[in-house]
């Protein structure tokens, strides 16, 4: 086992839970949240801080600023004047080049495809759903009603969007962002992971 496979998902899509079942198959890491704790012990900033600015861009000039003043990582000259949302990315950004140097593993979210468009052993995979499989899904999840539910979905995947196509040069969602879009409604987890673990291990055959 080579890959690195990268996983951007739309809320409620089940993607980290694929993620898991995956990087558990191939016998490898599943990053997720515990790519915070990486790139904070890394780069000096507090976890918290990172988990507030994950995955969400943020334009408020004077949050900016007030957070810059408790900022202590990358003290170098060029990253003093510059906004602590884009920190916490760089942040994030060179974790995720440590942990994808060290061997194969799951990376879920955070532009990671992005982070890694360089590398050859990669394979980048967006998971998405329909709307009734999805608002099911979290309305179990976070015991909320089906408008709840419809709001976090909506609210949620424009924050992701928002992200990533801020940071990166591609299109989050879009299919030529990607190697390879599933719809997981379809197959259900369970099928989705048996298709995925199919394409990576071709994938995998064709690039040894």
């Amino acid at each position: 086992m080579n890959t690195v496979i990268t996983i951007g998902r739309q809320f409620g899509s089940a993607g980290r839970e694929i993620g898991e079942k995956v990087a558990a198959y191939f016998g490898i890491k599943c990053y997720d949240k515990e790519l915070l704790s990486r790139a904070a012990k890394e780069s000096g900033f507090c976890e918290e801080m990172l988990e507030n600015h994950d995955e969400r861009p943020t334009s408020s000039f004077l949050y900016n600023l007030v957070m810059d003043t408790y900022s202590f990582g990358y003290n170098a000259s060029h990253f003093v004047d510059m906004p602590i949302s884009h920190k916490v990315f760089l942040a994030q950004f060179d974790a995720i080049k440590k942990i994808a140097s060290e061997g194969p593993c799951v990376i879920v979210g955070r532009c990671a495809d992005y982070a890694l468009n360089d590398l050859k052993n990669c394979v980048h995979i967006f998971i998405y759903g329909d709307e009734e499989t999805k608002t099911k899904r979290i309305m179990g999840k976070y015991n909320v009603d089906a408008a709840k539910a419809k709001d976090m979905c909506i609210k949620k995947d424009k924050q992701r969007q928002s992200y990533y196509n801020y940071y990166s040069s591609k299109k989050w969602g879009r299919a030529d962002s990607y190697d390879l879009c599933i719809n997981s409604s379809v197959l259900g987890v369970e099928g989705t992971v048996k298709l995925l673990v199919q394409y990576i291990e071709d994938f995998e055959a064709k690039n040894q």
